[in-house]
């Protein structure tokens, strides 16, 4: 009898401090970290005003329309020195489907994405394999370059000699990495995951991953900042850490937003659970779970900030995370899959039209830059006519599907 009466004890007192927080939140004050942790902690009788208060910040800054990035998934290499206990995308060179693409093939996808209307050629990769492995660095030079970096800049100039605008994540680069690949992205990303070094310890999923490691993450994505590189980075749900750590990352991006200013979308991205790996067998985040994060995502970084969960790893919830207060479904290819998530086919332009419409909101199309980022100050001065042809492009798109829609 004492447990129940301290159990209800509890819940009544988690209700008080969600109701507090909630009352704060919907009167425009931005969640201290108290009462973030009260937010993402709520039950599930109390999860429909806490999306709606998500919802309805949303709507006051960003209106009823939901984007998407037309692009092509280019897995330029999979090789990785990073051993995530998650991960079905690295290989070692030995490996059978380790691939390193070559510039024909890198091409001959650009020509097939750029004839199905993609506009971003988003180049994915592994961390730093040239440092683990002298087959790979034998293919680099047989490619005539001596880093992977130099690699893909090699990628990105193809991808905009062929009208796509490149978006890289490459992991963990330098602040001369970046300025590197500057002139040739119009963004660039790289997923905090979490802040916590628990993840790193022994037995943990990041413990064979030095790339992982918070501190470095976070101290690339503020000299990306200091680059005034737009930037794309997340959080990833389900890999071992508690809803407070992912309210502590959350405000870390916060963080590193309000001091540079350059945060153009925080992807709020679910653990999917994968056949040989360590964690095939371990639970993935529930719909609820997800359009937690996703809310509290929205209150703690703001009505302005582009909040993003991707639509292929939550097929049956796009509606329930439309009203937990994203505006961006992210990137969707009708060339290629999701290389790191290949179960997870992508939906349908149409039927996710169809769907947003069912919901109140508008589907368009958006640049792998975002409008409020295309500046001289964050825009290299060279790419400025690439990214307004393309935005030309998809305005005609739009004047054209509401003349025949």
């Amino acid at each position: 009898m004492g447990a129940d009466t301290h159990a209800a004890g509890a819940r009544e007192t988690a209700a008080s401090e969600f109701a507090a927080a909630l009352g704060r939140a919907a009167a425009g004050a931005s969640p201290a970290l108290a009462d973030a942790y009260a937010l993402i902690r709520c039950s599930d009788d109390d999860l429909p005003a806490l999306l709606g208060a998500a919802g309805a910040l949303r709507d006051a800054a960003k209106g009823r329309t939901v984007t998407y990035s037309r692009k092509v998934f280019l897995p330029i290499t999979n090789l990785c020195r990073d051993r995530c206990t998650y991960c079905t995308f690295r290989k070692d060179p030995d490996d059978p489907g380790a691939w390193t693409m070559t510039p024909a093939e890198i091409a001959d996808w650009l020509a097939r994405a750029r004839t199905l209307g993609c506009k971003e050629a988003l180049m994915c990769l592994g961390d730093k394999p040239e440092a683990a492995f002298e087959a790979y660095r034998r293919t680099l030079a047989a490619h005539g370059h001596a880093t992977t970096v130099a690699y893909v800049r090699e990628a990105c100039e193809i991808a905009l000699a062929m009208g796509l605008l490149p978006h890289t994540n490459a992991g963990v680069l330098s602040a001369a990495e970046m300025r590197w690949l500057r002139p040739v992205n119009v963004s660039l990303g790289l997923m905090l995951e979490n802040v916590t070094p628990r993840l790193r310890a022994r037995g943990m999923v990041h413990h064979y991953a030095p790339d992982k490691e918070p501190a470095r993450r976070l101290e690339m994505i503020a000299e990306a900042g200091r680059l005034r590189i737009p930037f794309t980075t997340g959080i990833l749900l389900g890999i071992g850490e508690t809803p407070e750590e992912r309210v502590d990352s959350l405000f870390a991006i916060a963080d590193l937003h309000a001091a540079y200013g350059h945060v153009q979308e925080v992807i709020v991205q679910n653990f999917r659970a994968k056949d040989a790996t360590p964690l095939a067998g371990a639970p993935e985040p529930t719909g609820g779970e997800v359009a937690r994060a996703v809310a509290v995502a929205r209150l703690v970084l703001g009505g302005e900030m582009n909040v993003q969960a991707p639509p292929n790893l939550n097929p049956a919830d796009h509606r329930l995370l439309l009203r937990a207060g994203i505006n961006d479904w992210g990137g969707i290819s009708p060339v290629t899959l999701d290389y790191v998530n290949p179960e997870a086919p992508w939906p349908a332009v149409t039927a996710l039209a169809a769907t947003c419409a069912s919901a109140g909101f508008t589907l368009r199309e958006r640049l792998a830059i975002y409008p409020e980022y295309v500046r001289v100050d964050f825009l290299d001065p060279a790419l400025a006519a690439p990214v307004d042809t393309l935005a030309s492009a998809i305005a005609r798109e739009d004047v054209h599907a509401a003349a025949i829609g």
